[in-house]
């Protein structure tokens, strides 16, 4: 089955979604199990691979972007509402 998560980095901690996704729907990664979506998510946007504690950092392409506003459960949308970007540390 093709992966339905773009990740670049062996140390990503987040993934890329190409397309939209509704909660419920099972994603496929290139590396690691498949996870369950736990609220839609836009294309484009990002999903959490792992469970991410409050000020974890968040680590796109290999690389801190941010740290996490508050506890991000493995499934769910990754964007402002719950992710401090570099520029606000």
């Amino acid at each position: 089955m093709a992966s339905q998560l773009i990740t670049v980095h062996e140390k990503d901690n987040v993934a890329v979604t190409p397309r939209d996704f509704k909660q419920g729907e099972t994603l496929t990664r290139p590396q690691g199990p498949a996870l369950v979506a736990l609220t839609d998510i836009p294309c484009g946007h990002k999903v959490a691979l792992t469970d991410l504690a409050a000020q974890a950092p968040i680590v796109k392409y290999g690389e801190i972007i941010g740290r996490a506003k508050q506890a991000i459960r493995r499934g769910e949308w990754v964007h402002t509402h719950n992710l401090m970007s570099v520029e606000n540390l």
